[in-house]
């Protein structure tokens, strides 16, 4: 193993349903269709390092791209992932989480050595069963749930949900702006004689749909779990704008403390965006196996290592960047936990690095299916069947199955051989019933 010294830092911040095309540097717009200046920070962070046109989120929806995420395995392999998402029934509940005993990225690198925190979102199981602390946070400042309103800090059912370690966190402010102020603090307290990780997982640009100046707004839906009430589009781009503006304060208190050149610091949405995303040119949104639903906006930036200004367009999965940082920390996962996750270290010296796999997802919901081996992907929805050239039509239009069948008959057996490797969705596994609602406008198909 490296020096500590020598062995770099990382920072994972993730967005929460950000759509894929929602940054400046991802072709974002205006209301009006005009080039939106809404990340400036990032689109610094994208110039100083490599954006990923094929990043994909592990799944549709938050809490099992998480479970993946903390663990560099197939979300599949644990119970607490089927639901999609996790939801308050979990509250109490021994299984309906991350098991302490799971290895995870944090614990794997604590265990080496490295500090670990956890800032923002946690959503893989409620206390006293599940806890960041239990499962290798040294640190702890956020919430349990799936989404607490920004200025009370309260869940969905009111009660309030901002932690700090152990304790219930009493204080005031606008939640994405407090959670920059703890990623501040806590890089401002790293120094270069332990390495550390900080995951900086953001509740924006999440609903409910409330800005730094939507105080009253909170007022008025206090209580009640407002998902299709509120919103536009400005305000959704100015709840990036202030996560935008927080991660520029990180990554300027990492320069000042000399930390930027050997710290990776990754950039990306746990699903595709939802009622006021721009996706634009795919299809589709959170819950979705369809592009819009899966392919997430993704930055790296390690200047050691990262040639500024690069871009790559190989496919890769969220769990990737857990096996990536691990070795890069020179950590191997247990023999009996063997990662998932393929690490992308070859890929950021050089953008074109693309070795033959297949990128698999399932849903409960939709009865959905879909696997992704190239520029071809095979998607199976509501009981129908289709066959993308995504190189060729990204929008997912041009249904290929009738003009290509052996292609379609070898990717859904890849599917299914990789499906039975894994346990099967239980029956039990809940499925948000928010976004069947018949007033959210959905893609059509």
């Amino acid at each position: 193993m490296s020096s500590s010294s020598d062995r770099p830092n990382f920072i994972y911040i993730l967005a929460d349903d950000l759509g894929y095309a929602d940054l400046g540097c991802m072709g974002a717009r205006d209301a009006r269709g005009r080039p939106a200046d809404v990340s400036p920070n990032l689109d610094r962070m994208a110039a100083g390092g490599m954006r990923f046109t094929r990043g994909y989120a592990n799944s549709s929806v938050c809490s099992p791209t998480r479970f993946a995420l903390i663990t560099g395995r197939w979300q599949y392999r644990l119970r607490g992932a089927a639901d999609e998402p996790l939801t308050g029934r979990a509250r109490g509940d021994k299984v309906l989480g991350l098991p302490p005993a799971q290895p995870t990225l944090p614990s794997m690198l604590r265990n080496a050595g490295y500090a670990t925190a956890l800032i923002g979102k946690w959503h893989l199981g409620y206390r006293p069963h599940f806890s960041p602390l239990l499962s290798g946070y040294e640190e702890f400042f956020g919430y349990y749930s799936g989404g607490i309103d920004y200025f009370s800090h309260c869940d969905s059912r009111g009660q309030p949900d901002l932690w700090r370690n152990d304790q219930v966190a009493r204080c005031d402010g606008y939640l994405t702006d407090l959670l920059s102020d703890a990623a501040v603090e806590y890089v401002e307290r790293q120094s270069s004689q332990r390495p550390f990780l900080l995951s900086l997982h953001y509740s924006a640009p999440h609903w409910p749909w409330e800005t730094r100046d939507d105080a009253a707004e909170s007022q008025r839906i206090a209580g009640d779990a407002k998902h299709l009430d509120g919103g536009s589009i400005a305000t959704y781009q100015r709840m990036i704008h202030h996560m935008d503006e927080g991660i520029g304060r990180v990554l300027d208190a990492l320069a000042s403390r000399g930390l930027d050149e050997n710290t990776l610091v990754v950039f990306s949405s746990d699903n595709g965006g939802e009622r006021f995303s721009n996706n634009w040119p795919l299809v589709g949104q959170k819950m979705d196996l369809l592009e819009g639903g899966i392919r997430v906006p993704l930055l790296a930036r390690w200047p050691r290592q990262i040639s500024a200004g690069s871009a790559s367009a190989t496919p890769n999965l969220t769990m990737d960047w857990t096996a990536t940082m691990l070795d890069a920390a020179g950590v191997a996962a247990p023999p009996e936990h063997a990662l998932d996750g393929v690490s992308l270290l070859p890929l950021l010296a050089e953008p074109d690095w693309n070795p033959p796999r297949d990128l698999c997802w399932r849903m409960k919901h939709r009865a959905q299916r879909a696997l992704v081996r190239g520029d071809w992907k095979y998607l199976a929805m509501d009981g129908a069947e289709y066959l993308f050239n995504l190189a060729q039509d990204e929008r997912e239009r041009a249904n290929l199955v009738h003009r290509d069948p052996q292609r379609l008959a070898d990717l859904r057996a890849a599917w299914q051989a990789w499906d039975a490797s894994l346990p099967p969705i239980p029956a039990d596994a809940e499925v948000s019933n928010v976004f069947s609602h018949q007033q959210i406008p959905r893609a059509s198909f």
